[in-house]
């Protein structure tokens, strides 16, 4: 690949330009999207796509069982109302998206199979200029863009975190990893571990265990789990009433977003009552004999990391049904035909599952450059989750660790259209954020307090993010309820924001 910093040269005079460019047609591509088509003043632009069709994680992933670990009504995006049950299938999830492309003739912007590799900003041109490739000819491309945004999500779709286990190679069986599951793989009647006791082993294992003669789940240290029904009561009886749609998403909507916010606080505030409540809706379904101190009473606080919701308590019922089971303990080696465990024991398996999470993506692994200098993206500091000290022109969309991830998508989207419209009244075509004088000497910190939550993936890609200051607006809260509050009071000509 050659260098970022030479792509503004070597750019040829075919470079196709646009307003702005999106990066990515997940659920925060098309958000993105759906906003610029409707509050755009025209402006042209592109969502650049590297896979076959929109959807991101929802097509990325193919393991058996793939649905949401959050409700779709605020998973969701606001302008589109949710009328499912709140937990939804991968396909159901597609659906709902091909219907915001179809219904807002969003597919004339998209390019798909387009793989982004370099981009390189020109203060003299005032251009972010991006080279990709024709992920189905081959064929080098080139664009050029006043303004990138930023939707490619925050993990490596290509590949999972798989630790380096010793004796792996020794395995006579099959290791897969989740991101990568097999189409033809079959696992009927064979027995099966899945190493991970997060969200995707929550969803993988009661999907496959009717089916393998036994599954066990492997953790190292147990993870908290919510249960309840898949279903939202006053939804169902709103919709008895004949309640409009719209009017029963934004009720749900705000309802859920409440009492999520209510739950993170008490995690805060009152943990150990929190913990007690989420190991009581583990034992009504294990009863009141299984060693729930061991499997299931994890050694954090709660919200220190993500919180699955086990919808109608699949996970529990068939552990309690003994179509699966709970190993907690290490991996001291691979055998031929299985796992040696570092307290003596040994699982047999015939297929072993790595769900063992990802890897941190950090601007979509392209390589960056600013006026021929690579980009140190982990030297800059944030302003709100979304804008980086020294990166001109270009929001990324991060979402929420402890709320739906695509909350932000329209809190995003809505602080994007009013930037572009007041760079468009004022003849601004840069725009970078800096800390200000009343700044200096302002603490830099890592991107998320560790001690607050410390997911696999973000401890160990946290050296890739940017820093955070002890200011609100120099970092990402994660409270959803106050970024609804200041974002639209952002003041576009505060000295945070520098317009060239």
């Amino acid at each position: 690949m050659s260098d970022p910093a030479t792509l503004a040269e070597a750019v040829p005079q075919a470079a196709e330009h646009f307003d702005v460019i999106i990066v990515g047609a997940g659920m925060s591509g098309i958000g993105g999207a759906y906003h610029l088509a409707k509050r755009g003043g025209g402006m042209r632009f592109v969502v650049l796509e590297a896979q076959d069709s929109f959807g991101g994680t929802w097509i990325t992933h193919r393991y058996p069982g793939l649905r949401s670990d959050s409700d779709l009504y605020t998973y969701g995006y606001s302008f589109k109302p949710w009328t499912g049950a709140p937990i939804a299938t991968a396909g159901e999830i597609l659906n709902y998206m091909a219907e915001v492309v179809e219904e807002n003739d969003l597919s004339q912007h998209i390019r798909y199979r387009h793989k982004i590799n370099a981009a390189t900003w020109s203060s003299e041109r005032n251009l972010w200029t991006l080279r990709a490739i024709r992920t189905d000819t081959g064929e080098e491309v080139w664009f050029t863009t006043g303004f990138l945004w930023m939707c490619q999500g925050y993990y490596r779709h290509g590949e999972g975190y798989t630790p380096d286990w010793p004796g792996m190679d020794r395995f006579q069986g099959q290791v897969v990893h989740t991101e990568a599951w097999p189409a033809d793989l079959d696992y009927r009647d064979r027995k099966v571990v899945v190493i991970g006791s997060g969200a995707t082993a929550a969803t993988l294992i009661p999907a496959i265990a009717g089916e393998c003669a036994h599954v066990a789940m492997l953790q190292r240290s147990p993870t908290y789990f919510r249960t309840g029904r898949n279903a939202i009561e006053i939804a169902d009886e709103l919709r008895e009433l004949g309640i409009q749609e719209s009017w029963i998403h934004e009720i749900v909507r705000r309802k859920i977003q409440s009492e999520q916010a209510k739950f993170a606080r008490r995690a805060f505030s009152e943990p150990e009552a929190v913990k007690q409540e989420l190991l009581s809706q583990a034992r009504s379904y294990l009863g009141p004999d299984y060693d729930l101190e061991t499997h299931f009473t994890p050694r954090y606080r709660p919200w220190r990391q993500r919180i699955a919701f086990i919808p109608d308590g699949d996970l529990f019922r068939v552990i309690r049904d003994g179509k699966a089971s709970v190993v907690t303990d290490e991996i001291e080696t691979f055998t031929e035909t299985g796992i040696r465990l570092k307290s003596g024991g040994h699982l047999e398996a015939d297929i072993i599952v790595a769900a063992t999470g990802f890897h941190l993506n950090v601007l979509g692994d392209i390589a960056f450059a600013v006026d021929g200098e690579p980009l140190r993206f982990s030297e800059s500091v944030t302003y709100r989750g979304m804008m980086f000290t020294g990166v001109p022109n270009l929001v990324w969309i991060f979402g929420y660790f402890r709320a739906s991830w695509t909350l932000r998508v329209d809190i995003v989207s809505d602080f994007v259209c009013r930037l572009l419209d007041h760079m468009r009244e004022t003849g601004a075509r840069k725009v970078t954020v800096a800390l200000r004088p009343e700044d200096e000497g302002m603490p830099l910190l890592p991107w998320v307090d560790p001690d607050n939550f410390n997911p696999g993936y973000v401890t160990r890609g946290l050296h890739l993010l940017p820093k955070r200051g002890n200011k609100p607006e120099w970092q990402h809260t994660h409270d959803h309820w106050a970024d609804l509050k200041a974002f639209p009071g952002i003041d576009l000509r505060d000295p945070t924001f520098v317009y060239a």
